[in-house]
């Protein structure tokens, strides 16, 4: 296995980002630690969990689609793509590695979204394998393991030490490209750390939750109609925070933005299927009750995606929404509620 000690990582950036851009995990002046381009001098936060997840690098909060152009009667659209630089985006944990997957299922479906393809074809991913699992976390039911969390390049901090292992094509490149700041050694630290950590997640409040009879179309409309579902939105707010820090929610919004007279640049940007105008057109929006939105939001992530996509839920047991929701409503009291638990 390769490594690279503690107090070579701040090197190792430096060289990265004379190549290519290097993203990472930085904590912020609130103590929240939050995803930035690695500048000399920032540390790298190894808190659990960021804020937000590393979605948008791939999935951007917001983006310009095309501009157009009007001049008299003449309409002409102008296609603003372009292919992006090289990045790296390191320390990303098995929840949000799996997130990419999720979404991969969305915008690499046909027809495919050309710019989230874009970052996909130009982003590698080094995530970093978790050690100290919060109570507020359950991936593992899921069956996402935090202990070897995929990527482009796995890695593993132990002591003073971190261990990289490439997965993927891209992730050999790389590898062979940086070459020089790699030495091999044994992966015994790991394998100890690793059985360490299972043994947590083991014990973790929320992993062992029933999921039977969500992913499934038999129980779809009896799960629709269930009257609890009423008296869980009852506490909503409908604030939509758990859906800007979810890794996996995907809905955005298409608006246009007059830059001057006669040009206009159109452009899309998250949105949240929990506001009242979300996909609202000319006759209404077709869900007109909290009730209805707070049960499309839970109904997508453990019914409606898995049921689409082979059994893989639309939730990664990050758990963000448990911790952000002014509220606490959240996915494990669906989960606890509707399920046999």
């Amino acid at each position: 296995m390769l490594t690279l000690k503690e107090n070579q990582l701040d090197a190792f950036f430096a060289l990265i980002e004379k190549k290519r851009e290097l993203y990472l995990p930085v904590e912020q002046n609130t103590g929240k630690s939050e995803f930035k381009r690695w500048a000399e001098g920032d540390k790298y936060s190894t808190a659990l969990r960021t804020t937000r997840s590393a979605k948008n690098f791939f999935f951007a909060k917001s983006e310009n689609l095309y501009d157009i152009e009007m001049n008299d009667k003449k309409v002409e659209v102008i296609d603003t793509r372009k292919d992006c630089n090289d990045f790296v985006i390191f320390g990303v944990r098995a929840c949000d590695v799996r997130s990419f997957d999720v979404l991969d299922n969305v915008f690499l479906a046909d027809p495919v979204d050309s710019y989230y393809k874009n970052r996909r074809d130009h982003g590698l991913v080094i995530s970093m394998a978790c050690s100290k699992p919060a109570a507020t976390c359950f991936c593992a039911l899921f069956d996402i393991d935090a202990t070897s969390p995929n990527g482009d390049i796995q890695a593993w901090h132990v002591d003073d030490t971190y261990y990289f292992d490439p997965i993927t094509e891209k992730g050999d490149a790389f590898v062979e490209e940086f070459k020089e700041c790699f030495t091999e050694a044994d992966d015994a630290p790991v394998r100890k750390q690793k059985e360490e950590t299972l043994n947590k997640i083991e014990k973790l409040p929320f992993v062992k939750l029933n999921l039977d009879g969500f992913a499934t179309e038999e129980k779809l409309t009896e799960l629709f109609d269930r009257p609890e579902w009423k008296d869980l939105s009852e506490a909503c707010l409908g604030c939509g925070t758990c859906t800007y820090v979810c890794p996996t929610c995907q809905c955005f919004d298409v608006k246009d933005y007059k830059v001057s007279e006669g040009k206009t640049k159109r452009y899309r940007v998250w949105d949240s299927c929990m506001y009242s105008n979300f996909t609202k057109m000319a006759a209404a929006n077709p869900r007109l009750t909290q009730t209805e939105r707070f049960r499309q939001r839970f109904m997508h992530k453990l019914v409606y995606y898995p049921i689409k996509n082979e059994g893989m839920y639309g939730c990664v047991g990050c758990g963000r929404c448990l911790v952000s929701c002014p509220v606490s409503m959240n996915i494990v009291k669906v989960i606890k509620t509707m399920g046999d638990n």
